[in-house]
């Protein structure tokens, strides 16, 4: 029970940033998930399925307050999809400790990028 409390919370946390920021979450779903012990490539499935219920609750909410471009969107989940499929079988082939390092320095990346940028 206390398990789907803290899941519930974190799913709360998740849902904020990724609502508000516009990043799906992953980018705080999997860092979390890899902290409670998942291993990368559970961090990472399990995050897309919360980031899938948490983006269609995020789109309804964006939609009524007429801030999506429906067309844009559909042709970026268009490529999103190969892309998709490419990376879930790229992941298999990198090790917990390796995609820890990967994702932390795209983190940085782009963090860097957003400070400098705005």
């Amino acid at each position: 029970m206390l398990h789907g409390v803290i899941y519930i919370a974190i799913g709360i946390g998740v849902g904020i940033g990724a609502s508000f920021t516009g990043l799906g979450g992953g980018f705080l779903m999997v860092p979390l998930l890899l902290f409670l012990g998942y291993t990368a490539q559970k961090a990472v499935g399990t995050s897309f399925m919360a980031i899938f219920v948490i983006s269609l609750s995020a789109l309804f909410a964006h939609g009524r307050l007429d801030n999506v471009d429906f067309k844009t969107g559909v042709l970026l989940g268009l490529g999103g999809i190969a892309g998709a499929q490419l990376g879930a079988l790229l992941v298999e082939h990198v090790s917990t400790g390796q995609f820890k390092k990967i994702f932390a320095l795209v983190l940085v990346c782009l963090a860097g990028y957003l400070y400098f940028k705005g």
